[in-house]
């Protein structure tokens, strides 16, 4: 637990323990906070994308970066079989704490135990690709979890707003919505680690190249977007 960052702040708001949120640094050259009372939010708090793709989801779900695991309670309280997953072990403690009752401790990018109807990566769950050159080995890996007519339901935002708000120019080394993050807790630093922002028409043109249909479901207010990607020979 000691270099689980993110599990290590679960656990202890969890447990009553809450006394501080998670600062967060980045390549943007911005300090925020990330407030742990957000993430053990109720269905009615979610933004609305969120709501949106809840509503959307179908059969066996895979929550993918399920955090605190509201996500999956919600769809479990719905009656669904959900199961959540997350590389941090302070996570899936949470979410058993919390009775979330199917959970996977494990890494996406190589878990291949199950199919699942719907896919969820929600709170720009397409973030933990990390670099855009991963984008389409992702992709392809996701594809092999889903059963026939499957979907995987994604929120991102583009960031390009960002750099046209400052006048800056874009990066010339790497795709613009790349960007490296640094959490501390209670005087305690994560490694860094890149997440990645994705503008919607490159990640449609990503999936079509997994022949993956890809819809844009509902825009958000800041930049942000939910979309449907499924098998285009089902679509």
């Amino acid at each position: 637990m000691a270099t689980d960052i993110f599990g290590k702040a679960l656990i202890d708001y969890q447990n009553g323990n809450y006394t501080e949120d998670i600062r967060t640094f980045s390549s943007l050259e911005e300090e925020d906070k990330m407030p742990l009372p957000y993430l053990f939010r109720t269905y009615e708090e979610m933004p609305l994308l969120e709501q949106k793709a809840l509503a959307r989801s179908s059969g066996t779900v895979l929550d993918i970066g399920c955090g605190a695991g509201s996500h999956s309670l919600y769809l479990q309280n719905q009656g669904f079989d959900v199961t959540a997953l997350d590389s941090s072990a302070g996570a899936i403690e949470t979410c058993l704490l919390r009775g979330v009752l199917q959970t996977i401790l494990g890494d996406i990018h190589s878990y291949n135990t199950k199919k699942f109807d719907t896919l969820l990566l929600l709170m720009n769950g397409i973030g933990i690709v990390g670099q855009y050159e991963n984008l389409n080995s992702f992709l392809a890996q996701l594809k092999q979890l889903l059963r026939p007519k499957g979907q995987i339901l994604v929120d991102s935002s583009d960031i390009i707003y960002m750099f046209e708000e400052e006048g800056d120019e874009l990066p010339a080394t790497h795709y613009y919505g790349e960007v490296q993050f640094q959490m501390e807790y209670k005087g305690q630093k994560s490694a860094p680690f890149s997440w990645l922002y994705l503008k919607f028409e490159d990640l449609k043109r990503a999936a079509e190249a997994q022949n993956l249909k890809c819809e844009l479901i509902a825009k958000g207010e800041h930049y942000d977007y939910l979309a449907r990607l499924s098998p285009a020979v089902y679509s």
